[in-house]
């Protein structure tokens, strides 16, 4: 359909040329559709811009457009909780790092400062160059108990699985990864041909679908994981148990969307609706979650396991410490997932009203974890809606040690938040499964993008914290953050998200 203006454009130039040797007024005509036929022909063989080849000349108003966004697109931004238009203020962020332009803005600062809800880092006096600072910091993942530990980037590609994403998509994220030397972690779906051809850093998620891992009832399969997590580029193994977006709820991959090579990656039937199930089979306790951590590290030859949560029920959790501690078994990471975390496509009320957001359910997972004395070689990612450099330095100060980012990693794909994730029909082959949508997203192109956005949100990292005149990441505290909480009334996050004493908990363990 995308092909039906041109095509029509085409066929009237043509068509006025041959009047022009009979009507001489048809040179009118040929004046006006030539140079549009001209442009179509010019945007199909581009490869920079995949609107453009996916949408020949109409494409290019969303460009023109763009330019001059500022000036007349200001009235039709969308807006956070509180009233900020930061939608306009990311994307435009996440597209001049991806690029490789200018990131900076006139004008100053382009929020409410006395709205409520309005953070800051407080900067010091004694600020210093960003370049005295290690460009690229390392988080080393892997207990005591860990016999192939992982280096990992403090920024990293979150779980978006193959199926959801298109194929060129998945190429262009784990190409990106590997020129930025961070992880890519392959969501649910499993690991694809199209994660390991670029041979980027792997996380392999496990989801209760155990795709990738499953018996032809859906159980999980010990053999089959063995196989697969011994592979090289896999460098951890994350079981998923909820994520932010839909919490409880399971995954689902449209029969649209679900084509034979996906359905035969995931060990599903093809062309038909695939439903995750809200929880696991393969246990159903605490107590059965960490044995399940210790098999999975043990068939994986002692590489990092880790599980993935969105916090409920905060006792689940606790127990979890419990059974940790009774057991001994610890897993090498956890990943908590705030519910504002998005998705292709959940139920409004799930995505709105389930699952804690990210700052109380980081601050309750840190504090729990050193409240039981746990902390210490259990590494915390964050991820939900993390998509600048304060965003990260505020997850550090909560008790992160690295973050996930997926919304920042599919805008410097070139998603324009479009919202046909569930349809099959997304613009920029980004979620698609759709052969002539995907062809227009150009992975090698794409790749450089996100290991730009990787790298200059970084480097944007290093340049805060040398501004507050902190040294290394791991030295952000709770007071250098700071949060408009009412019109008169400033707190530091010590104050709101005040800390635990190491070990404060371990008395109530019976």
């Amino acid at each position: 359909m995308r092909y039906h203006f041109y095509i029509a454009i085409g066929i009237v130039a043509i068509i006025e040329t041959v009047f022009y040797f009979y009507w001489q007024p048809g040179l009118w005509s040929l004046i006006l559709f030539g140079p549009l036929a001209f442009v179509g022909f010019i945007d199909i063989v581009s490869s920079r811009h995949t609107i453009k080849r996916n949408f020949p000349v109409i494409g290019n108003f969303r460009y023109i457009l763009e330019s001059i966004r500022p000036e007349i697109m200001q009235y039709f931004v969308e807006t956070d909780t509180e009233g900020r238009p930061l939608n306009r203020i990311f994307r435009s962020l996440v597209y001049q790092r991806a690029k490789g332009v200018n990131d900076t803005t006139p004008f100053g600062t382009q929020q409410d400062v006395y709205r409520p809800g309005y953070e800051w880092l407080a900067h010091s006096m004694y600020a210093f160059h960003s370049d005295q600072l290690n460009p690229d910091p390392r988080v080393l993942i892997g207990g005591p108990g860990c016999q192939k530990p992982y280096n990992a980037s403090l920024i990293n590609i979150s779980a978006m699985s193959y199926g959801a994403l298109s194929q060129n998509a998945i190429l262009a994220l784990n190409e990106g990864a590997k020129k930025g030397g961070f992880c890519h972690n392959t969501g649910e779906g499993g690991i694809s041909p199209y994660h390991l051809k670029p041979g980027g850093d792997l996380v392999w998620q496990i989801g209760t679908g155990y795709f990738g891992c499953r018996d032809q009832e859906g159980n999980f399969d010990l053999e089959k994981f063995t196989e697969k997590a011994k592979l090289d580029q896999v460098k951890m193994i994350e079981i998923k148990l909820s994520q932010g977006a839909k919490p409880g709820h399971g995954g689902i991959l449209p029969a649209v969307k679900n084509t034979r090579e996906i359905a035969e990656i995931r060990g599903v039937d093809p062309h038909t609706t695939v439903f995750s199930p809200p929880g696991h089979s393969a246990f159903s306790n605490p107590e059965g979650l960490v044995q399940f951590i210790k098999t999975l590290g043990e068939a994986s030859g002692g590489k990092p396991i880790g599980f993935k949560l969105c916090v409920g029920q905060e006792e689940e959790f606790i127990d979890i410490c419990k059974a940790m501690l009774s057991t001994g078994i610890k897993p090498d990471f956890i990943t908590v997932d705030g519910g504002e975390g998005g998705t292709g496509a959940a139920p409004v009320e799930f995505s709105n009203s389930l699952g804690m957001p990210l700052r109380d359910g980081l601050t309750f997972v840190s504090n729990t974890l050193i409240g039981f004395g746990l902390k210490k070689n259990i590494k915390i990612i964050a991820s939900g809606k993390i998509i600048s450099s304060f965003h990260v330095v505020r997850a550090l100060a909560l008790g992160a040690d690295l973050v996930n980012m997926a919304r920042g990693m599919m805008l410097a794909l070139g998603c324009i938040q479009a919202l046909r994730c569930n349809t099959n029909v997304c613009p920029t082959g980004v979620a698609t499964q759709n052969k002539m949508l995907m062809r227009g997203l150009i992975p090698k192109d794409k790749a450089q993008r996100v290991a730009n956005f990787h790298h200059e949100t970084l480097k944007a990292l290093m340049e805060l914290l040398s501004a507050a005149g902190i040294n290394d990441p791991c030295e952000l505290k709770l007071n250098h953050i700071y949060r408009r909480t009412s019109v008169n009334v400033v707190q530091t996050y010590e104050q709101l998200y005040p800390r635990v004493k190491e070990g404060s908990l371990v008395a109530s363990v019976t």
